[in-house]
């Protein structure tokens, strides 16, 4: 037996028995690394003052290790203690083999595991400083998180004794639930939207947590023989995160009632019966369903060590510096806490955000090119931020455009291959539209719009009768034609779907393998957990809490489902169930490849444009069944993906599954109420809801277009639309599946040339036209991304694990707060301010955004009238 086996108990106790993070901070890190620490071997085992100063001297000259330990130098130290050299070259070892593709892993740190692998003679150290680093490196592995960002915010240690599920949590998470889900419910068909998301809402939970434990009584309820205290003490950290994660799940706009109100208002489908039984039954299933598959996607994202979720940790470091001290520390001669960084940063944000949102808009879209010729429309198409290309080497001053792309967040290649991807695609759009391909030339060059044979906006009501697709009709009016945005955009996402599947099966095909054989084997075996199956020192420390067993979710997911198909036969939505089913299949399968990708880079594959297309194949003619079909497929994946991100916050926090579990259905549930009865009041109270006319700007840009695409896919059909019109698109899919396995066979005989080459990233950044997005939208952000991500995390890496993500979060909540106020005492009260600043980003061709390239010749253009199938 090992010495590491001897004294896991300790080590275990250790890792799991510190009180909180300021344990490891300031005046006690000297205590805790003279602490006694017994065991067999070494009955009094701690080191002497020279033996640290000899240490800490070593760790000074070794280039990546001062500030890997700078947060928590003493722990590590104190954990290599119980490591010997032959398992610390294990674990350097196992580390090399499951890190090697991993571009997020450190480099430095890389490249000094492969020199200690070559064994002490070729490392040309000497042994004791040789032996003294392989048990270093491999006490950061064995017993932290071996990337900076996961460092930055989350400390490798656990109280298990703070309160997390208590009375007042619930309390001010229901209470915020509540506020969240009404305001942004209210406000999220209107353009600009209204949001009070993550950022905001901890700066208003944090208040309201402090204010309710000083005022509640410090009472004692005995519950079924159970003492809950009403007021524990001080509002901590764990209270913070519990309530964070309930108006994360709870908090949001439902997006599946912009199919509500595509399916419910006149102006579109006009289904009188869609009322508030159906839209609650629909926002039941989508959340709840969604709810089980995030359980069963727990072991292939949230407990992977490589499964970092980077757009998660700023949550994390904006409540740590609400809540838990900090020593004081000098880095490159910044000593301000990140507290007061924080609110040094929100209110400078609070207070500039007014020039580029109000008092100076054409700061926001920068496109001073096109000012100099306002009429050209060459130089609009290729410079302009509004229908052209953003080509323009700065695009705006406004943070919310710059964070468009989180270049505080992401990994840097992430938004670096991207960045090319979105290059890529404006020189494909650029041959297109020049070469009048598909009569490209005669629409604007980067819209969603869809168009008719005479360059008009398509009108729908020309090829329907009672909702239902008319052939006679269609046949006299027009076919559908898009723009070259639109067509880039489209035939990229059909390649991007089936690229990362076949790239992501191929290249994790381990982890999904152990992930379905562990998931087999807990339904076998109630009493396995998950964490026995990961070695990682956040899986060790959750190992003492109870877990939430795979088949409470897979309940959960069996009930939603069946409440669902309840939904779809008890009421008129004509839906065949064999329908739902298959684009629920398509969607879990693309579900695991898309969680992966976003757990690692940051980046979300949105799934709708493939369960339109496929719900167009198999119920067409049909727009509700097509809506219907569309919401199983999409919504239920998009409430996954953000219950999976909250279960992986909890990870990292250390809160115990089960009082997780509690406060997500707690929350959900209560969400779909006050969702549902938001959106049943607007449609009841709202004169012209989702006209563009209508007063308070509700005017429901997605459910327009969602109407559009129902109608087109839904109704007219994938088969007119793409086979007949644009079958070149159909090949998207067959390129994507090339592309991926061509490239995953490539990246493995020339890793060290591949290795930061992600083809389903560029893909993605080739499909980010065909709206109003463009280079505008990306230019900015990746000098920010260069900046921080790449330049101060090589060079100042200390500098930016302590800063970078407060900065970011700063950033973003001094913009939201500020965004909101304007809106409520400004905008929304007419009060505007008219000159030249906000007058000249809407003149000339860019902001009138209809000139086109060639004019439509009389009698329209394409095949004649009656002459297309």
């Amino acid at each position: 037996m090992s010495q590491y086996e001897k004294t896991s108990g300790v080590v275990e106790a250790v890792v799991g028995s510190a009180s909180s993070d300021s344990d490891f901070s300031g005046e006690k890190k000297d205590a805790f690394v003279t602490a006694e620490v017994v065991t067999e071997e070494n009955p009094q085992f701690m080191y002497t003052t020279e033996e640290k100063e000899k240490i800490y001297a070593f760790i000074d000259s070794v280039e990546n290790l001062r500030d890997i330990l700078d947060e928590d130098p003493d722990y590590i130290l104190e954990n290599m203690k119980f490591l010997t050299l032959e398992e610390s070259l294990k674990i350097l070892k196992d580390a090399a083999e499951y890190f090697k593709e991993d571009v997020i892993f450190p480099g430095a740190m890389m490249n000094r595991i492969d020199v200690l692998l070559q064994g002490e003679q070729s490392s040309g150290m000497e042994s004791y400083y040789y032996q003294l680093e392989t048990r270093l490196q491999a006490a950061l592995l064995k017993f932290d998180s071996p990337y900076p960002e996961v460092r930055a915010v989350v400390r490798p240690t656990d109280d298990p004794s703070m309160p997390c599920e208590t009375f007042r949590s619930y309390a001010v998470g229901i209470f915020w639930v509540c506020c969240a889900s009404f305001v942004n419910q209210m406000y999220a068909e209107r353009q600009p939207s209204i949001v009070l998301n993550a950022t905001v809402l901890q700066i208003l939970i944090y208040p309201s947590g402090k204010f309710i434990s000083k005022v509640l009584p410090a009472w004692t309820l005995n519950i079924f023989g159970c003492k809950v205290p009403i007021n524990p003490g001080p509002w901590t950290f764990k209270e913070q995160m519990f309530v964070t994660i309930m108006t994360n799940v709870g908090g949001g706009a439902m997006n599946f009632f912009h199919y509500g109100l595509v399916m419910r208002l006149g102006i579109f489908f006009n289904n009188e019966w869609v009322q508030y039984g159906f839209l609650f039954l629909m926002s039941f299933v989508t959340q709840f369903f969604g709810f089980g598959l995030a359980g069963i996607m727990r072991r292939y994202v949230i407990y992977e060590t490589k499964s970092v979720f980077p757009t998660i940790l700023p949550i994390l470091q904006l409540n740590r510096a609400l809540l838990l001290p900090e020593p004081k520390q000098n880095i490159n001669g910044w000593t301000i806490s990140k507290y007061k960084l924080f609110w040094t940063v929100f209110v400078a944000m609070f207070v500039y955000f007014f020039l580029p949102d109000y008092l100076f808009t054409a700061l926001s879209t920068f496109s001073w090119i096109t000012w100099i010729a306002p009429n050209n429309k060459t130089l609009a198409f290729i410079t302009g931020s509004k229908m052209g290309l953003g080509i323009n080497p700065w695009t705006t001053f406004d943070w919310s455009v710059i964070n468009y792309a989180t270049p505080l967040i992401v990994p840097f290649f992430s938004a670096m291959n991207r960045y090319i991807g979105v290059w890529i695609g404006a020189f494909i759009i650029i041959g297109m539209y020049w070469s009048n391909y598909k009569y490209t030339a005669y629409f604007p060059p980067n819209n969603s719009n869809v168009y008719d044979r005479t360059g008009a906006k398509y009108n729908l009501t020309k090829v329907l009768t009672n909702n239902l697709f008319d052939e006679e009709k269609y046949q006299n009016y027009s076919q559908v034609y898009i723009g070259a945005g639109n067509l880039t955009m489209l035939g990229s996402f059909y390649a991007l779907y089936t690229c990362a599947f076949c790239y992501i099966m191929l290249s994790e095909w381990k982890t999904i393998k152990d992930g379905c054989k562990g998931f087999y084997r807990s339904l076998r075996d109630r009493k396995l957990s998950n964490y026995d199956m990961f070695d990682d020192p956040f899986s060790r420390t959750m190992r003492m809490y109870k877990e939430v067993p795979d088949w409470w979710f897979l309940v959960t997911l069996i009930i939603a489902f069946a409440v669902g198909i309840g939904a779809i036969v008890g009421y008129p939505t004509r839906t065949p169930v064999w329908a739902v089913v298959v684009v629920i299949l398509v969607s879990i399968a693309l579900l695991i490849p898309t969680m992966i990708i976003f757990s690692t880079t940051g980046y979300l594959i949105p799934g709708d444009t493939l369960t339109v297309i496929i719900a167009g194949y198999m119920v067409h003619g049909n727009p509700v069944a097509s809506l219907i079909c569309r919401v199983f497929g999409y919504n239920t994946d998009e409430q996954a993906e953000t219950f999976i991100g909250d279960q992986k916050l909890a990870h990292y926090a250390r809160m115990a599954p089960r009082s997780v579990f509690r406060a997500q259905m707690t929350a959900t549930l209560l969400q779909c109420f006050i969702t549902t009865g938001a959106v049943t009041w607007l449609i009841s109270n709202t004169p012209d809801l989702c006209t563009s006319t209508q007063s308070a700007r509700l005017v429901c840009t997605f459910p327009n277009q969602l109407y559009s695409n129902t109608v087109l896919l839904g109704v007219i059909g994938p088969h007119r639309t793409y086979d007949l019109i644009y079958p070149a698109l159909k090949y998207g899919f067959l390129i994507g599946a090339i592309v991926g396995i061509s490239f995953w066979a490539l990246r493995r005989r020339y890793i060290k040339f591949l290795k930061y080459i992600h083809p389903v990233l560029i893909l993605s950044g080739i499909n980010r036209y065909g709206a109003t997005y463009n280079l505008s939208y990306y230019t900015p952000g990746i000098y920010f991304s260069f900046m921080f991500m790449y330049f101060i995390r090589r060079r100042y890496l200390a500098w930016w694990t302590k800063y970078n993500y407060i900065l970011s979060s700063g950033l973003t909540a001094g913009m939201a707060f500020s965004g909101i106020l304007i809106f409520f005492a400004l905008q929304y009260t007419g009060h505007s301010v008219k000159w030249w600043g906000t007058q000249v980003q809407l003149a000339g061709v860019d902001g009138a955004g209809t000139a086109t390239l060639l004019k439509v010749p009389a009698g329209g253009f394409g095949p004649p009238v009656g002459s297309w199938q």
